[in-house]
């Protein structure tokens, strides 16, 4: 037979509840609870940020003698997402908040002190204003002069603003173009120019390079010996020889003119005393010239010259 499972229990008609005993638990034992992150902290351990919103298995007891208005205060330990560090934060009934205790630092905790101060004044104000009558017309008239301070400084504002208004935005905002286009033209152009200036140089280093080059000394062409034609060579000793007769012929009649013009010389110098035969006759009176009608010695020395030349042809034929 299949056993059944009930989903209620029996109690009969003579239970007494309390003749059950009760368990004697620790007033500050824990719990294991599922939560979020109440504020933004910081990890003292390792800097790790706990954003708020972030979930936790946490353990949740009860704090032992604090209370606010009888309500209980609970205290939660979580654990550092990165070094596993113990942190721990518990409630604030009386500001409706949490209260960062062990193991981090909470952000933003600088805005929440400004804003318990401001409550504070307030509250101090209040209070003042309650027992004071003259402290109520202080505080209006302070009130009233910071107002006006304020409208002050707003209608400056306004006054700013329509000044700035008047100004033509797009204008100014063209003109920095144009001054930005002129500047960089002007860059371009002097980028141009240097270029300009770097070809210049370079061209006047290649020509000084071929002015060098063109004050070398060059060497003297030769020209072909022109082709000789294979009788040449035949008729090359007749004409050397012909050549050196002719020259050797010219020599001797330099000389033979030079011995005649020597002899004349004599006879001009030293005449004969005796007188000889035709002949000497005839030389001493060419050589003397003493007669009026007479040739001059010139062309006694011509003649002379003539019949030995006659003479030296004849002998040479």
């Amino acid at each position: 037979m299949s056993e059944r499972k009930v989903l209620n229990k029996y109690y009969p008609p003579d239970f007494d509840p309390a003749k059950i005993p009760k368990l004697r638990l620790p007033k500050d034992r824990q719990y294991v609870v599922r939560l979020m992150a109440p504020f933004n902290m910081r990890c003292k351990t390792c800097g790790e940020y706990i954003y708020k919103g972030k979930k936790f298995n946490a353990r949740k007891e009860t704090v032992q003698n604090e209370a606010y208005l009888g309500l209980p205060i609970f205290r939660f330990y979580i654990k550092c997402t990165r070094c596993l560090a113990e942190i721990t934060f518990k409630t604030d009934p009386e500001n409706t908040d949490y209260t960062m205790e062990h193991g981090a630092t909470r952000n933003f905790q600088a805005e929440k002190l400004l804003e318990e101060e401001e409550k504070r004044m307030q509250k101090e104000r209040e209070e003042e204003e309650l027992n004071n009558p003259m402290k109520v017309l202080e505080n209006r008239t302070k009130d009233s002069k910071l107002e006006m301070e304020v409208l002050e400084n707003l209608q400056e504002l306004k006054e700013l603003n329509q000044r700035q208004a008047n100004v033509d935005f797009e204008a100014m905002l063209k003109q920095y173009k144009e001054l930005e286009a002129e500047q960089k033209r002007k860059e371009q152009e002097e980028d141009e120019q240097e270029i300009r200036e770097m070809l210049e140089q370079a061209q006047n280093r290649r020509l000084l390079l071929d002015s060098d080059s063109d004050e070398e000394p060059v060497k003297p062409h030769v020209k072909p010996e022109a082709r000789m034609n294979p009788t040449d060579i035949l008729q090359e000793p007749q004409s050397k020889k012909l050549k050196t007769e002719s020259w050797e012929r010219s020599v001797g009649k330099l000389n033979t003119k030079s011995q005649l013009a020597g002899l004349v010389t004599v006879r001009k110098q030293k005449p004969s005393p005796a007188l000889g035969n035709g002949t000497g006759n005839q030389e001493t009176t060419a050589s003397t010239g003493n007669c009026p009608g007479s040739a001059p010695s010139t062309t006694s020395s011509l003649s002379l010259l003539g019949v030995y030349e006659d003479s030296e042809d004849s002998a040479g034929d």
